[in-house]
Protein backbone atom coordinates (compact mmCIF):
# COMPACT_ATOMS: atom_id res chain seq x y z
CA UNK A 1 0.00 0.00 0.00
CA UNK A 2 1.50 3.25 -0.99
CA UNK A 3 1.92 5.35 2.17
CA UNK A 4 1.57 8.81 -0.09
CA UNK A 5 -1.91 7.59 -0.45
CA UNK A 6 -2.00 6.68 2.71
CA UNK A 7 -1.11 10.51 3.90
CA UNK A 8 -3.10 12.05 1.43
CA UNK A 9 -6.16 10.15 2.35
CA UNK A 10 -5.98 11.17 5.99
CA UNK A 11 -5.53 14.75 4.73
CA UNK A 12 -8.69 14.74 2.57
CA UNK A 13 -10.65 13.21 5.80
CA UNK A 14 -9.60 16.05 7.76
CA UNK A 15 -10.96 18.37 5.75
CA UNK A 16 -14.12 16.77 5.02
CA UNK A 17 -14.71 16.60 8.84
CA UNK A 18 -13.53 20.03 9.96
CA UNK A 19 -15.52 22.00 7.63
CA UNK A 20 -18.22 21.75 10.09
CA UNK A 21 -15.96 24.84 11.20
CA UNK A 22 -17.34 26.72 8.40
CA UNK A 23 -20.91 25.99 9.27
CA UNK A 24 -19.87 27.43 12.48
CA UNK A 25 -18.49 30.48 11.17
CA UNK A 26 -21.51 31.06 9.05
CA UNK A 27 -23.81 30.73 11.74
CA UNK A 28 -21.73 33.67 13.91
CA UNK A 29 -20.95 36.11 10.93
CA UNK A 30 -24.23 36.28 8.54
CA UNK A 31 -26.98 37.37 9.09
CA UNK A 32 -29.22 35.19 7.08
CA UNK A 33 -29.11 31.74 5.59
CA UNK A 34 -28.42 31.62 1.87
CA UNK A 35 -31.22 28.88 1.42
CA UNK A 36 -31.03 28.69 -2.24
CA UNK A 37 -26.92 28.19 -2.34
CA UNK A 38 -27.21 25.39 0.17
CA UNK A 39 -30.20 23.69 -1.00
CA UNK A 40 -28.05 23.11 -4.40
CA UNK A 41 -24.96 22.40 -2.44
CA UNK A 42 -26.60 19.81 -0.38
CA UNK A 43 -28.38 18.15 -3.71
CA UNK A 44 -25.03 18.65 -5.38
CA UNK A 45 -23.44 16.48 -2.89
CA UNK A 46 -25.98 13.72 -2.75
CA UNK A 47 -25.33 13.19 -6.50
CA UNK A 48 -21.90 12.75 -6.49
CA UNK A 49 -22.76 10.36 -3.35
CA UNK A 50 -25.25 8.69 -5.23
CA UNK A 51 -23.67 8.30 -8.03
CA UNK A 52 -20.43 7.47 -7.36
CA UNK A 53 -21.38 4.77 -4.66
CA UNK A 54 -23.96 2.96 -7.13
CA UNK A 55 -21.85 3.34 -10.12
CA UNK A 56 -18.17 3.09 -9.38
CA UNK A 57 -18.02 1.76 -5.35
CA UNK A 58 -20.76 -0.98 -5.53
CA UNK A 59 -19.18 -2.37 -8.82
CA UNK A 60 -15.69 -1.77 -7.42
CA UNK A 61 -17.11 -4.10 -4.57
CA UNK A 62 -18.64 -6.97 -6.57
CA UNK A 63 -15.68 -6.90 -8.66
CA UNK A 64 -13.37 -7.79 -5.83
CA UNK A 65 -15.89 -10.45 -4.28
CA UNK A 66 -16.72 -11.90 -7.29
CA UNK A 67 -12.25 -12.21 -7.86
CA UNK A 68 -12.43 -13.99 -3.83
CA UNK A 69 -15.52 -15.62 -3.84
CA UNK A 70 -17.31 -16.81 -7.40
CA UNK A 71 -19.77 -15.64 -9.32
CA UNK A 72 -22.97 -16.12 -6.92
CA UNK A 73 -21.12 -15.70 -3.55
CA UNK A 74 -19.47 -12.88 -4.47
CA UNK A 75 -22.71 -11.19 -5.82
CA UNK A 76 -25.13 -11.93 -2.81
CA UNK A 77 -22.09 -10.86 -0.47
CA UNK A 78 -21.56 -7.80 -2.04
CA UNK A 79 -25.56 -7.45 -1.54
CA UNK A 80 -25.49 -8.18 1.95
CA UNK A 81 -22.43 -5.84 2.19
CA UNK A 82 -24.55 -2.92 1.03
CA UNK A 83 -27.55 -2.96 3.13
CA UNK A 84 -25.42 -3.86 6.16
CA UNK A 85 -23.63 -0.56 5.78
CA UNK A 86 -27.62 0.46 5.34
CA UNK A 87 -28.53 -0.50 8.65
CA UNK A 88 -25.50 0.54 10.48
CA UNK A 89 -25.78 4.13 9.29
CA UNK A 90 -29.37 3.53 9.88
CA UNK A 91 -28.65 2.11 13.20
CA UNK A 92 -26.51 4.86 14.61
CA UNK A 93 -29.42 7.46 13.76
CA UNK A 94 -31.85 5.74 15.79
CA UNK A 95 -29.95 5.67 18.94
CA UNK A 96 -29.70 9.95 18.57
CA UNK A 97 -33.19 12.22 19.45
CA UNK A 98 -33.97 13.98 17.15
CA UNK A 99 -33.59 17.32 19.05
CA UNK A 100 -30.34 16.48 19.38
CA UNK A 101 -29.54 15.30 16.14
CA UNK A 102 -27.24 17.77 13.65
CA UNK A 103 -28.67 16.50 11.13
CA UNK A 104 -32.09 18.20 12.08
CA UNK A 105 -32.31 21.74 9.84
CA UNK A 106 -31.71 24.73 12.02
CA UNK A 107 -30.74 28.08 10.12
CA UNK A 108 -28.66 30.94 11.12
CA UNK A 109 -31.58 33.51 12.20
CA UNK A 110 -32.07 31.10 14.94
CA UNK A 111 -28.83 31.99 17.17
CA UNK A 112 -31.09 35.77 17.36
CA UNK A 113 -34.06 33.42 19.43
CA UNK A 114 -32.53 32.57 22.34
CA UNK A 115 -34.90 33.66 24.60
CA UNK A 116 -37.30 31.67 23.64
CA UNK A 117 -35.36 28.39 24.99
CA UNK A 118 -35.46 27.22 28.38
CA UNK A 119 -32.80 26.94 31.31
CA UNK A 120 -29.31 26.56 31.42
CA UNK A 121 -29.10 23.28 32.55
CA UNK A 122 -31.47 21.99 29.90
CA UNK A 123 -29.17 24.16 26.95
CA UNK A 124 -25.72 22.54 28.44
CA UNK A 125 -27.32 19.40 28.00
CA UNK A 126 -28.52 19.66 24.49
CA UNK A 127 -24.66 21.50 23.32
CA UNK A 128 -22.91 18.50 24.46
CA UNK A 129 -25.54 15.88 23.30
CA UNK A 130 -25.50 18.04 20.22
CA UNK A 131 -21.65 17.78 20.17
CA UNK A 132 -21.52 14.36 20.58
CA UNK A 133 -24.54 13.32 17.96
CA UNK A 134 -22.02 14.69 15.33
CA UNK A 135 -18.70 12.94 16.22
CA UNK A 136 -21.05 9.74 16.40
CA UNK A 137 -22.29 10.03 12.75
CA UNK A 138 -18.93 11.46 11.56
CA UNK A 139 -17.48 8.54 12.01
CA UNK A 140 -18.52 6.32 9.91
CA UNK A 141 -18.32 8.95 7.20
CA UNK A 142 -14.53 9.39 8.11
CA UNK A 143 -14.09 5.56 7.29
CA UNK A 144 -16.13 6.00 3.83
CA UNK A 145 -13.91 9.09 3.05
CA UNK A 146 -10.09 6.71 3.63
CA UNK A 147 -11.38 3.37 2.16
CA UNK A 148 -12.15 5.35 -1.39
CA UNK A 149 -8.91 7.66 -1.13
CA UNK A 150 -6.79 4.94 -0.41
CA UNK A 151 -8.07 2.94 -3.62
CA UNK A 152 -8.58 5.74 -6.00
CA UNK A 153 -7.31 9.60 -5.13
CA UNK A 154 -9.33 11.09 -7.24
CA UNK A 155 -12.58 9.12 -5.95
CA UNK A 156 -11.56 10.16 -2.61
CA UNK A 157 -11.51 14.36 -3.93
CA UNK A 158 -14.91 14.00 -4.70
CA UNK A 159 -15.99 12.06 -1.69
CA UNK A 160 -14.31 14.61 0.48
CA UNK A 161 -15.87 17.33 -1.08
CA UNK A 162 -19.20 16.06 -0.94
CA UNK A 163 -19.01 15.13 2.65
CA UNK A 164 -17.20 18.58 3.74
CA UNK A 165 -20.63 19.77 2.01
CA UNK A 166 -22.66 18.22 3.68
CA UNK A 167 -20.99 18.77 7.46
CA UNK A 168 -21.05 22.72 6.42
CA UNK A 169 -25.06 22.58 7.69
CA UNK A 170 -24.09 20.21 10.41
CA UNK A 171 -21.98 22.63 12.04
CA UNK A 172 -24.93 25.82 11.85
CA UNK A 173 -26.87 22.81 13.78
CA UNK A 174 -24.17 21.88 16.25
CA UNK A 175 -22.61 25.45 16.98
CA UNK A 176 -26.21 27.42 17.68
CA UNK A 177 -27.25 24.75 20.30
CA UNK A 178 -23.65 24.81 22.26
CA UNK A 179 -24.26 28.73 21.96
CA UNK A 180 -27.60 28.48 23.28
CA UNK A 181 -25.90 26.51 26.05
CA UNK A 182 -23.26 28.68 26.84
CA UNK A 183 -24.02 32.11 25.66
CA UNK A 184 -20.51 31.59 24.33
CA UNK A 185 -19.37 31.99 20.34
CA UNK A 186 -15.63 30.79 20.66
CA UNK A 187 -16.95 27.79 23.11
CA UNK A 188 -19.72 26.99 20.69
CA UNK A 189 -17.30 27.26 17.21
CA UNK A 190 -14.61 25.44 18.96
CA UNK A 191 -16.34 22.59 20.20
CA UNK A 192 -18.50 22.56 16.77
CA UNK A 193 -15.09 22.89 14.81
CA UNK A 194 -13.60 19.81 17.36
CA UNK A 195 -16.53 17.41 16.50
CA UNK A 196 -15.57 17.24 12.90
CA UNK A 197 -12.47 15.79 14.39
CA UNK A 198 -14.10 12.33 15.05
CA UNK A 199 -14.02 11.72 11.04
CA UNK A 200 -10.26 11.59 10.91
CA UNK A 201 -10.59 9.39 13.52
CA UNK A 202 -13.36 7.31 12.17
CA UNK A 203 -10.72 6.77 9.33
CA UNK A 204 -7.59 6.25 11.83
CA UNK A 205 -9.24 3.56 13.62
CA UNK A 206 -10.62 1.79 10.47
CA UNK A 207 -7.17 2.26 8.74
CA UNK A 208 -5.18 0.29 12.33
CA UNK A 209 -7.90 -2.31 12.43
CA UNK A 210 -8.89 -3.09 8.81
CA UNK A 211 -6.30 -2.55 6.36
CA UNK A 212 -3.70 -4.70 8.00
CA UNK A 213 -6.13 -7.84 6.97
CA UNK A 214 -7.17 -6.12 3.36
CA UNK A 215 -7.92 -8.49 1.13
CA UNK A 216 -10.59 -8.97 -1.94
CA UNK A 217 -12.93 -10.13 0.83
CA UNK A 218 -12.46 -7.43 3.06
CA UNK A 219 -11.56 -4.91 0.44
CA UNK A 220 -15.19 -5.93 -1.42
CA UNK A 221 -17.13 -5.85 1.62
CA UNK A 222 -15.63 -2.72 3.03
CA UNK A 223 -16.63 -0.89 -0.40
CA UNK A 224 -20.16 -2.13 -0.53
CA UNK A 225 -20.75 -1.13 3.07
CA UNK A 226 -19.25 2.39 2.29
CA UNK A 227 -21.85 2.52 -0.89
CA UNK A 228 -24.75 1.56 1.64
CA UNK A 229 -23.54 4.30 4.03
CA UNK A 230 -23.73 7.07 1.71
CA UNK A 231 -26.36 6.36 -0.06
CA UNK A 232 -28.47 6.40 3.31
CA UNK A 233 -26.98 9.84 4.08
CA UNK A 234 -28.05 11.30 0.67
CA UNK A 235 -31.03 9.83 1.09
CA UNK A 236 -31.63 10.39 4.54
CA UNK A 237 -30.18 13.49 4.91
CA UNK A 238 -28.88 15.29 2.26
CA UNK A 239 -31.95 15.51 0.18
CA UNK A 240 -34.53 15.82 2.75
CA UNK A 241 -32.25 19.06 4.16
CA UNK A 242 -31.98 20.28 0.74
CA UNK A 243 -35.85 20.49 0.04
CA UNK A 244 -36.52 22.35 3.41
CA UNK A 245 -33.79 24.96 2.90
CA UNK A 246 -34.95 25.86 -0.58
CA UNK A 247 -37.42 25.35 -3.23
CA UNK A 248 -37.63 22.02 -4.79
CA UNK A 249 -36.64 21.80 -7.95
CA UNK A 250 -32.97 23.37 -6.93
CA UNK A 251 -32.18 20.38 -4.98
CA UNK A 252 -33.13 17.79 -7.78
CA UNK A 253 -30.25 20.42 -9.99
CA UNK A 254 -28.31 20.02 -7.98
CA UNK A 255 -28.62 16.65 -7.41
CA UNK A 256 -28.03 16.17 -11.38
CA UNK A 257 -25.72 18.51 -11.85
CA UNK A 258 -23.89 16.57 -9.32
CA UNK A 259 -24.23 13.51 -10.98
CA UNK A 260 -22.85 15.03 -14.39
CA UNK A 261 -19.54 16.27 -13.10
CA UNK A 262 -18.75 12.79 -10.53
CA UNK A 263 -19.42 10.93 -14.38
CA UNK A 264 -17.43 13.50 -16.32
CA UNK A 265 -14.29 13.05 -13.73
CA UNK A 266 -14.68 9.32 -13.71
CA UNK A 267 -14.34 9.45 -17.15
CA UNK A 268 -11.91 11.85 -17.35
CA UNK A 269 -9.45 9.51 -15.41
CA UNK A 270 -10.49 5.95 -17.05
Amino acid sequence: MDINNVIFAFTLTLFAGLSTGIGSILAFFTKRTNTKFLSLALGFSAGVMIYVSMIEIFQEAKLSLIRALGTTAGEWATVGAFFGGVFLIALIDQFVPSIENPHEMRKVEAIENTDSLVDGSKLMRLGLFTALAIAIHNFPEGLATITSAINNPSLGIAIAIAIAIHNIPEGIAVSIPIYYATGDKKKAFKLSFLSGLSEPIGALIGYLILFRFINDVVFGVLMAAVAGIMIFISLDELLPTAREYGEAHLSIYGLIAGMIVMAVSLLLFI
